[in-house]
C-alpha cells in the first residue's frame, strides 16, 4: 500500500512538472463523451470543427472562453478535427482530432499547421483527461517547446495518438 502512494504521488508530481508554465494538474471539467476546450490566452481563440463538412467558426473569448464539443462520428468515416486559430483567417492551426469507434474514443493534438511563433506554442498547452486512473494518458506541451513529442510534428507520429474508453471527456487548456 505504501509503495502505491508513493509511486502515485511520485506519477503526480513528475506530471506537474512537465505542465505549461502556471499550468495546474487538475481532473479535467470536461463532460464525459466530450471533449472542453478553454482559453487562457489574452485574445479569442477561434474553433470550428471539420467532419465531413467544415461546421460554423465559433469563438473563444480571452482569458477562459470555453468550447465544448459531444463526441461525434464523421459521415464519411474519417475523423473529426477541431481546428484552433488565434486569427479568423484561419492561418497558424492547431488541432485537436479524434475518432470515435463503438468503446473507445483516439485522439491527438497536431501542430503541423502551427508555426513556431504560434501563440499556442508560446504559452502552451495541455489536455488532461477524466478518467484520471490512468486508463487514458494526458498530453502536455510547455510553453515554449517547439518540438513538443506529446503532438503530431509529422504526419508520421503516430506515437502521439492516444486512447481512452469512450466516456471519457478531455480538457484541452491553452495558455496558462
Amino acid at each position: 500500500m505504501m509503495f502505491t502512494k508513493t509511486f502515485v504521488a511520485a506519477a503526480f508530481a513528475a506530471l506537474a512538472s512537465a505542465l505549461p508554465s502556471g499550468m495546474v494538474v487538475r481532473q479535467s471539467a470536461a463532460p464525459n463523451g466530450a471533449v472542453q476546450i478553454v482559453n487562457n490566452l489574452a485574445q479569442p481563440v477561434y474553433a470550428w470543427s471539420v467532419t465531413d463538412v467544415v461546421g460554423p467558426m465559433q469563438i473563444l473569448p480571452a482569458n477562459g472562453g470555453i468550447y465544448t464539443e459531444a463526441w461525434q462520428t464523421n459521415p464519411n468515416g474519417g475523423g473529426v478535427s477541431i481546428k484552433l486559430a488565434t486569427d479568423p483567417s484561419q492561418a497558424d492551426v492547431l488541432q485537436f482530432e479524434y475518432t470515435q469507434t463503438p468503446d473507445t474514443i483516439f485522439w491527438d493534438l497536431s501542430c503541423i499547421n502551427m508555426g513556431a511563433n504560434s501563440q499556442f506554442t508560446q504559452f502552451g498547452f495541455a489536455v488532461v483527461p477524466t478518467d484520471q486512473t490512468g486508463n487514458c494518458p494526458s498530453a502536455i506541451c510547455k510553453a515554449g517547446d517547439t518540438a513538443c513529442s506529446a503532438a503530431y510534428l509529422q504526419p508520421t507520429d503516430d506515437h502521439a495518438t492516444h486512447g481512452c474508453p469512450l466516456n471519457t471527456g478531455l480538457g484541452l487548456t491553452i495558455g496558462q
